[in-house]
């Protein structure tokens, strides 16, 4: 069942919420839009959420936690100056991209979750260097992580190619309990 939150309320809250939404950065790559989160987003979410795929991030989720999820990606652009992007790749949503911070981070984070389509087409480096790069040339970030499940191997490659390294003293802090790849502006441009 589809709750009055997954709805817009009437035509001008549709106007406000694009008004706002227009001061979200929209970063451009060769094939890729990644562009600010809009309530239609959430189906996908929602489904890749309730799926295996998100075995390593915490899920399978129910719908009601795929909407914290997603309010919690909108929201870090207003708390925090951060958070996430819709994966656009030739008019179809392909997944999410953000710089964010959970309760329980340690440190800002670069993190990626695609549809089973989009896999195994670049599109998951694609964007993730993009907001990688954002963080580091527009936000001054000094440092930025990704926390990624020890079992995720796919996720641990795709770190490597970023630039990011395994750091050992992060992963220890959080008990060994998944990897923690630093990227760094140095690393990142390389």
């Amino acid at each position: 069942m589809i709750g009055a939150h997954e709805k817009h309320a009437t035509p001008e809250a549709v106007a406000l919420a694009h008004q706002l939404s227009a001061n979200i950065p929209t970063l451009h790559t060769d094939r890729l839009t990644l562009r600010p989160l809009k309530l239609e987003d959430f189906a996908t979410l929602a489904d890749l959420l309730a799926s295996d795929r998100s075995r390593f991030v915490g899920g399978p989720m129910s719908r009601m936690d795929a909407w914290q999820e997603l309010t919690q990606l909108a929201s870090g652009w207003v708390l925090h100056g951060h958070g996430g992007w819709a994966i656009d790749h030739s008019g179809s949503l392909s997944g999410f991209v953000l710089i964010g911070v959970e309760p329980g981070d340690h440190e800002r984070e670069l993190g990626f979750l695609l549809t089973e389509e989009a896999e195994g087409h670049g599109i998951a480096y694609e964007a993730a260097s993009a907001a990688r790069n954002f963080a580091f040339d527009v936000l001054k970030f000094p440092t930025l992580v990704s926390y990624i499940d020890v079992a995720n191997t796919r996720s641990h490659r795709l770190a490597e190619r970023l630039g990011g390294e395994r750091d050992a003293l992060a992963e220890a802090k959080m008990n060994n309990k998944m990897r923690i790849y630093r990227y760094t502006p140095k690393g990142a441009h390389s």
